[in-house]
């Protein structure tokens, strides 16, 4: 299991980044979730209407 250091959300470019032990880091763009969260809870109101 690769262990996690450090987590931090990045203010300009919006993004959550996730820094492992072993250098490699991965980019969460937090527009683009709260974007799908948003179509899919309209969705899910139409649904419900």
């Amino acid at each position: 299991m690769t262990q996690l250091p450090s987590c931090e959300f990045n203010m300009y470019t919006v993004c959550v980044e996730l820094k492992y032990a072993d250098d490699s880091i991965i980019s969460i763009d937090c527009t683009t979730v709260e974007d799908e969260a948003a179509k899919n809870m309209c969705q899910r109101s139409e649904l419900d209407y």
